[in-house]
């Protein structure tokens, strides 16, 4: 592996570190009903994100190089529906997520940055598509942070 693909993986994999990181810190201060708070009825709310993220990256990072990023197994509409569940489930799921992303980002080798992967018909190269999760886990990220400082306010320590 040449040395800008080599970094160009590390730097990957430590954002991604870095995102999970700062959103269990975060998820960590906050009790299951928290969790599930809505700022209001049209806003998602913490629970719904950790359902989302995980149900994307478990369509995303399952055969990623050899099957469309969207799986048909995925329910999309699902994720978005609060359905009470467990904070223990939630960081189940959450967790079987990031280990997908992380094996598979892990195992990547230098010319697999310039393969093509489909991600819902849409064809990317690996590394574009390593650069979409990065954006969107990016986004998801800063509402967890910023739904958890409105439920805890001054008490918030991220």
């Amino acid at each position: 592996m040449s040395n800008f693909e080599k970094e160009y993986l590390t730097i990957a994999i430590g954002q991604f570190k870095h995102f999970k990181d700062r959103a269990e810190k975060g998820i960590q201060q906050l009790s299951e009903e928290e969790l599930h708070w809505e700022p209001s009825e049209e806003s998602n709310s913490i629970a719904i994100i950790i359902k989302h993220l995980s149900g994307n990256m478990h369509s995303r990072w399952v055969n990623f190089l050899i099957t469309d990023g969207e799986k048909s197994y995925r329910n999309r509409d699902l994720e978005f529906v609060n359905a009470n569940e467990s904070k223990e489930h939630l960081m189940q799921i959450w967790e079987a997520g990031w280990l997908l992303l992380f094996n598979t980002i892990e195992n990547l080798r230098a010319e697999d940055l310039v393969k093509t992967v489909t991600i819902r018909q849409q064809p990317l190269s690996v590394l574009q598509a390593i650069q979409t999760e990065v954006a969107h886990i990016s986004n998801h990220l800063g509402q967890i942070l910023y739904i958890g400082k409105q439920i805890k306010d001054k008490d918030w320590t991220i």
